[in-house]
């Protein structure tokens, strides 16, 4: 689906005018004054740049539909905050860059996050698997708590985890859910 996006926002770019380097001079100045149009089409005008600054950081773990909007978005803002004391393109550059490396670094501590939870589950379904066939019963919170070194509020947060990703992974027959 973001890939759709991201095919549909690549044709609309090739319909935007490219700006020329006297109109970009005029509209600098125009920006600079507080003047909202040319502002916009500040914006309009460097939408390519943008791109290829965000084509940069293609192959990363976020989907390029998301750098181009973080991209877009810090283009959007730099032309706000532009008051011709700062070069323009340095403004640009530094502002698209910052905007996107902070969402790429924040997707990765989230994948982070997710696989360290996944790893946890994982763990704690082999614990108690194991406990289970040592003592012939479902192995209790305090003792699987005991076993992993952990308090039994993790376990219970780790037991919760599954159980939400059970729900939202369409298996509500599993999570104890009712089916449609």
């Amino acid at each position: 689906m973001a890939q759709d996006f991201y095919e549909m926002y690549l044709e609309e770019m090739g319909q935007i005018a490219p700006m020329s380097a006297e109109e970009e001079a005029r509209i600098l100045e125009q920006t600079a004054a507080g003047e909202v149009q040319a502002r916009k089409r500040l914006v309009e005008g460097n939408l390519q740049k943008v791109l290829s600054i965000a084509k940069e950081y293609e192959g990363s773990r976020l989907p390029m539909a998301d750098i181009v909007q973080e991209a877009n978005t810090a283009l959007t803002l730099a032309a706000v905050e532009y008051d011709g004391a700062t070069e323009w393109e340095t403004l640009l550059d530094r502002r698209v860059r910052e905007a996107v490396e902070e969402a790429v670094r924040e997707q990765e501590a989230e994948l982070e996050v997710e696989e360290n939870m996944a790893a946890r589950v994982n763990a704690l379904q082999i614990v108690s698997q194991h406990l289970a066939g040592e003592l012939g019963r479902e192995a209790t919170v305090s003792e699987l708590a005991e076993k992993m070194k952990m308090t039994e509020e993790e376990i219970r947060d780790i037991m919760k985890l599954a159980l939400d990703a059970l729900t939202v992974g369409g298996d509500t027959a599993a999570a104890g859910g009712e089916t449609e």
